[in-house]
């Protein structure tokens, strides 16, 4: 059988479809819903404690930093778990299953999240953990897929196209669980009972859009076996212990992952407090803004970063990838500055909604554009491995602009102080990205191909 060719438009939109499934999970549930849920839940849990703080395994915590901690440990895991299993992966040749694998786990998760009520406040937080860290690992093997599906000259285009089918199916379920949540006391359903529907409801459309991407995606390689008296995990390990070796002769693309993982650390940072800032009272530090008005700014932005991925698609192709990855970080950081020293009195509801309408703008862009600038930089065969490092700080799977966050609020006792030390990650990725040589990263990942 003859090995697939790129730029099938029946694979690509099979391919784009995954991005359409799984952003349910990161609209419905880890931007809008399970953050102010789990922080109302964990609050009321507090109430029984002098200190003011909820109790997980006999440790006190902050309400609001409940989630932001869980965020920060999934990711950790990710980061010692996802390079074996890209190494697995490339070696094995069992890329597409092993996605399927992690997929179906994480979907599964999130539909369990119905169950998550007052006296088991804490087991969101311990299925946000499984299904995070699934998330990411089945992430790895899709984003490693782009090399494979598109030529270098279409890979911007296609993973633009990728991240707008995210928003629009991730918009699109939000619209159903606005609507549910809106009108779910008419319908004689308790608002919290809506909440847990919604989350699980997350689940089943991440699992369920999945079968399109596995009927479509094709695989390249035939599944390699294992030599006699070895395992995949003892294999994994010989060959990640081979790439760290190897990755020395990559200084660009290492310089690359680094200007990204700071960067987009603080992206996906703001993404997942974003919600809980926004319906946080107004003596925390917070927004206090109604569920339904917070989700409406959310809907808004998944529709108009719709536009927004498409648009930085075509920016990249007029200025470059660097340079319109570099514009991004700097509205980025302008919606930071802008959040904590404006977002006051009575029109901060406005306010809010017009920081929106700029975030929905580069959101998508500056992570599609970042994806497909990557796959320009790494080894052929290897794409999961390298994709595994890439992912410790991809969507949804920051953990060091979390934890501070977490850490900066539960000392100040407020979230604008939390919001203003992201600035940081932005303003180092504007220090090192323009120092990153992309025509050398790509010449350098040639040579090696060639020997």
């Amino acid at each position: 059988m003859s090995k697939p060719k790129p730029n099938d438009k029946r694979e690509i939109f099979g391919w784009g479809m995954y991005d359409w499934a799984n952003s349910a999970f990161s609209t419905t549930v880890g931007t809008v819903f399970l953050g102010p849920y789990l922080a109302s839940l964990a609050a009321t849990a507090a109430e029984v404690h002098a200190d003011g703080m909820a109790r997980f395994l006999g440790i006190p915590i902050a309400p609001d930093s409940f989630l932001p901690y869980t965020v920060s440990l999934s990711v950790f895991l990710q980061v010692l778990f996802l390079p074996i299993l890209g190494a697995i992966a490339d070696y094995s040749h069992l890329r597409k299953q092993m996605m399927q694998v992690f997929a179906t786990i994480g979907a599964v998760a999130t539909i369990a999240m119905f169950f998550v009520t007052q006296p088991v406040w804490w087991l969101g937080g311990v299925l946000f953990l499984l299904a995070n860290l699934s998330f990411g690992a089945a992430i790895v093997f899709y984003n490693a897929y782009l090399p494979d599906i598109a030529t270098e000259d279409q890979r911007d285009r296609v993973s633009s196209y990728g991240w707008a089918l995210g928003y629009l199916g991730g918009g699109l379920l939000l619209v159903f669980n606005l609507a549910f949540y809106m009108f779910s006391e008419d319908l004689g359903v308790p608002s919290g009972l809506a909440v847990r529907i919604n989350l699980a409801s997350a689940g089943v459309w991440w699992l369920g859009f999945s079968f399109i991407t596995w009927a479509r995606l094709r695989s390249r390689k035939a599944s390699r076996q294992l030599p006699a008296g070895t395992t995949y995990l003892k294999m994994g390990f010989g060959q990640l212990r081979k790439t760290l070796k190897e990755i020395k002769n990559f200084p660009e693309t290492l310089k690359y992952l680094l200007a990204y993982f700071l960067y987009n650390d603080g992206i996906q940072t703001v993404i997942a407090v974003a919600a809980t800032f926004a319906a946080a009272p107004l003596v925390r530090g917070g927004l206090e803004l109604d569920q339904s008005t917070l989700t409406m700014v959310i809907l808004m932005i998944q529709f108009v970063a719709f536009g927004g991925a498409l648009f930085w698609g075509k920016l990249a192709g007029w200025v470059g990838a660097k340079r319109s990855i570099i514009i991004s970080l700097v509205v980025w950081s302008g919606v930071v500055i802008f959040a904590y020293a404006g977002l006051q009195g009575e029109t901060r509801v406005l306010q809010f909604w017009i920081l929106g309408a700029f975030i929905a703008l580069v959101m998508g862009g500056s992570q599609a554009i970042s994806r497909s600038l990557f796959a320009q930089m790494i080894p052929d065969g290897q794409e999961a491995e390298y994709y595994s490092f890439y992912e410790i700080s991809e969507r949804g799977t920051s953990w060091i602009g979390p934890l501070i966050f977490g850490v900066m609020n539960q000392a100040f006792g407020s979230l604008r102080p939390a919001l203003l030390s992201l600035i940081f990650f932005f303003v180092m990725g504007l220090i090192i990205l323009p120092f990153v040589n992309v025509e050398k990263a790509i010449a350098d990942v040639k040579a090696a191909g060639a020997k």
